[in-house]
């Protein structure tokens, strides 16, 4: 496979990918249980019996030594390099300048802070060095300092950025960290707004449970009332009203003589 075709992003199969037979497989632990581990046996004499034996080498089908990866740290993936645990490399391990310490448990505020004092003053130079007078024919070969500065700021630079990504999985725990108390106290705050509803509903309760007892009771007072007034037969006892007119003395005469001289 040529490189053009190893760094295709969409590369094709392997040519030797129509190996991967199920015959071819069983050929190979065939060979594998007569060869007893000893791979120098020609495979034609050991699988004799066949006539369809590969020229090919039968140990090609075996899969990869995973103890072999696991023991080199890193697998080639299309022609790029990947290591088997995911880790962010260290300056120096990028071929930089690393002037902090490499080990994480180390303090590294005094460095940080070194750094960054000579990038201030690496800044100053360099604004001095643009207000000097250009070089004369004779100094024209030795570089100038504003160049010399700018490399230095440069690699400051790099420092002060690799130190900060060294920090990422720091602050993303810290992050998390504080994600996770806020949610615990919206989850509390709910709880609690939830027990106070649910106190507010259980006094509505009994309120309503004490007003359907007072008029439970008032029902049954009256009934009770009825059931007294009630006669042996069950028919309910009207109290008697006094219809009568009182009689004044107004006579027979009085009244003919009033409707005549209506």
């Amino acid at each position: 496979m040529d490189l053009e075709e190893i760094r295709n992003p969409f590369p094709s199969p392997p040519s030797f990918y129509t190996h991967f037979t199920s015959y071819n497989l069983k050929l190979r632990d065939l060979w594998l249980e007569r060869s007893s581990g000893n791979e120098q046996e020609s495979q034609h004499e050991l699988l004799s019996e066949f006539t369809d034996v590969p020229d090919w080498p039968l140990s090609s089908l075996q899969p990869p030594r995973v103890d072999w990866i696991l023991d080199e740290g890193e697998f080639t993936v299309f022609g790029e390099v990947w290591p088997v645990k995911d880790k962010i490399p260290s300056l120096g391990q990028l071929g930089g300048t690393q002037l902090y310490p490499a080990d994480p448990s180390t303090d590294r505020r005094p460095a940080l802070l070194s750094i960054l004092k000579s990038l201030l003053v690496t800044y100053s130079f360099l604004t001095s060095s643009l207000l000097a007078p250009p070089p004369t024919n004779s100094a024209a070969e030795i570089p100038p300092k504003w160049h010399r500065h700018t490399e230095w700021i440069a690699v400051l630079s790099q420092n002060i950025l690799a130190a900060a990504n060294d920090l990422r999985p720091v602050q993303a725990r810290g992050n998390l960290e504080s994600m996770m108390k806020r949610q615990l106290e919206l989850r509390r705050e709910e709880t609690t707004a939830l027990h106070s509803k649910c106190d507010a509903l259980e006094a509505k309760l009994a309120e309503l449970r004490v007003a359907a007892q007072m008029v439970a009771d008032q029902t049954t007072l009256v009934s009770s009332k009825n059931t007294s007034n009630l006669n042996d037969s069950g028919v309910l006892q009207a109290t008697p009203i006094n219809t009568s007119i009182p009689t004044t003395g107004v006579s027979n005469d009085d009244v003919l003589r009033w409707s005549e001289g209506i």
